[in-house]
């Protein structure tokens, strides 16, 4: 395929929608398949955010927009900010995008030169590093251990930062591991990039999680909890999870003005505005009723509780609580080197996925896809039911293990 640019060459597809992708497949020929490899949301989207879509479509709001966001919606994210993180910004300092991965794209492709190196904590979300390497830069993986609750520890981060380095990328609650880091865990790392030896270094902090944090654990992100760090952070967030918007696709952000202004140059010629009807979808989520995400948290402490005990229980599994998001992420060392019921070698923790996905019929993803091997993620972001009866397989395929 020589005509395929060379950049493009450098990424693979989404390992999360792969395995999403081939679940929905089986489940399309008549295997009886459980998938718990989407990050998405089983709850609704709020009645009021539909109507929202409801009355914008009767308003005839179906016309081009401001290619990064509608004036009300800025205004409404700006307002987020402030009462929700202390933060004050300008709507001229606010980017909308088609989905938090159209802001992180847009951020990165309009800053990366050739050789640029991109600190992330591993293991991290699967688009990062390929979304840097499409931007012609390298990404570095600062790894992180389950003894450290998955955190990034500061002299990790001091490591892994050089004066090639151009941006850390952050992700707390974390996709895949749950992990979430407290003002205190923040401040030991806002520490490190005040160091005059790193004051060359931005900082994209992807706060899509923020709501879903559990066990009392309150909220925080970089330029909140240091306010010197303001002139270089980019504030990133989204609608898809705490609101159950996923399919709907929007993400924002706010941040340095050139930055914004750049992001909306490259926005101008790939996608322009985001939908017009989901950005009034927006307006209402975040200046509408909350409650319903206390109401949906309590469920998802209830499923994660239930996933970590179960899959504790399962013969080789490891596995930590986490104090956000929807994943739990069990280490699965204790299969590599055994061979499954039907003969299959474990030698690594993809192989541990694709033989539980054929031989039991639940879909989760690999550590490996992550940068963070031997492990697996599963999303309890499912029914309850549905959880049970997974971790009832995983437990019969980790117990047939020889």
């Amino acid at each position: 395929m020589g005509f395929l640019a060379d950049s493009l060459n450098r990424i693979s597809p989404s390992a999360t929608i792969a395995v999403s992708t081939k679940a929905r497949q089986l489940k399309a020929q008549g295997r009886d398949i459980i998938s718990l490899s989407a990050g998405e949301p089983d709850f609704d989207t709020p009645d009021n955010i539909k109507q929202a879509a409801v009355k914008a479509l009767a308003a005839g709001k179906t016309k081009y927009t401001d290619v990064d966001g509608i004036p009300e919606l800025k205004q409404a994210i700006v307002d987020k900010f402030k009462r929700e993180n202390g933060l004050t910004y300008k709507t001229s300092q606010v980017s909308v995008g088609t989905g938090g991965k159209q802001v992180l794209y847009n951020a990165l492709l309009a800053t990366l030169n050739p050789g640029d190196e991109v600190v992330m904590p591993a293991p991290c979300w699967v688009s990062y590093a390929d979304i840097v390497l499409l931007g012609g830069g390298v990404p570095v993986f600062a790894q992180t251990t389950m003894e450290h609750g998955y955190k990034l520890q500061p002299e990790a981060l001091d490591k892994a930062i050089t004066p090639k380095t151009k941006w850390l990328v952050f992700n707390s609650p974390s996709n895949p591991t749950g992990a979430a880091y407290s003002h205190d865990d923040l401040k030991k790392l806002t520490d490190v990039l005040l160091r005059k030896k790193n004051e060359h270094v931005w900082i994209l902090t992807d706060d899509m999680y923020e709501h879903l944090l559990y066990d009392g654990l309150k909220f925080a992100t970089i330029a909140e909890v240091e306010p010197k760090l303001y002139d270089r952070t980019l504030t990133m967030n989204g609608l898809s999870k705490a609101y159950c918007m996923t399919g709907l696709r929007l993400g924002y952000a706010a941040g340095p003005e050139t930055l914004i202004k750049a992001m909306c140059k490259l926005q101008s010629q790939s996608t322009s505005n985001p939908s017009s009807i989901v950005q009034w979808m927006g307006v209402e989520a975040l200046t509408g009723p909350q409650d319903f995400i206390a109401k949906n948290n309590k469920i998802f402490v209830e499923r994660r509780d239930l996933v970590v005990s179960m899959l504790n229980q399962a013969n080789g599994l490891k596995c930590p609580k986490p104090e956000g998001a929807f994943y739990v992420y069990p280490s699965c060392a204790g299969a590599i080197g055994k061979k499954s019921a039907q003969g299959v070698s474990i030698k690594t923790d993809e192989d541990f996925v694709t033989a539980l996905l054929e031989e039991e019929g639940v879909a989760v993803v690999h550590g490996a896809a992550f940068e963070g091997s031997p492990a697996f993620r599963v999303s309890y972001a499912a029914s309850t039911e549905s959880l049970k009866e997974a971790c009832t397989r995983i437990q019969r395929f980790c117990g047939n293990l020889r």
